[in-house]
């Protein structure tokens, strides 16, 4: 039983400390966001699932819904190969154990050999777990 209420008190500390809001808290999920743009821009199967929640959803201006496993599996078949996929104009705003990251991406590359370059707003949403922060979900504005 003592035991039990010890974990209880550690887990309940631990991760409210993580997200408390701090400068340095703001740093490391901005950080992590950038982890997985140049995760996805490698096509990093193993990152892009380290930080990707399981029930992670990307919604997009079309109105389309990819799930974890679909950003997985487009990684894994290497038919997009990322020459540029990086942010700026990053913000990080943090409530309690959510925070959610608002930046202007830039991509370039190709798709089954066709070219693309474009700008895109995104919103990304990450939760504080006892595993650390997870990217959740996602929304991307219309290309620009």
């Amino acid at each position: 039983m003592l035991k039990s209420i010890l974990i209880s008190a550690l887990v309940g500390f631990s991760v409210p400390a993580l997200a408390d809001g701090t400068a340095a808290c703001k740093d490391n999920v901005a950080a992590l966001d950038t982890e997985y743009q140049t995760a996805v821009a490698k096509n990093d199967v193993a990152t892009m699932d380290r930080l990707l929640a399981d029930d992670y959803t990307l919604v997009t201006s079309k109105g389309n819904a990819y799930s974890k496993a679909d950003l997985l599996k487009e990684a894994r078949d290497g038919k997009t190969v990322y020459t540029r996929q990086d942010d700026s104009q990053q913000t990080v705003r943090i409530w309690g154990n959510t925070a959610v990251i608002t930046a202007l991406l830039t991509v370039a590359g190709a798709e089954d050999g066709k070219p693309f370059a474009y700008q895109v707003w995104f919103s990304d949403t990450y939760a504080c777990t006892p595993k650390g922060w997870r990217y959740v979900f996602g929304q991307a504005a219309g290309r620009l």
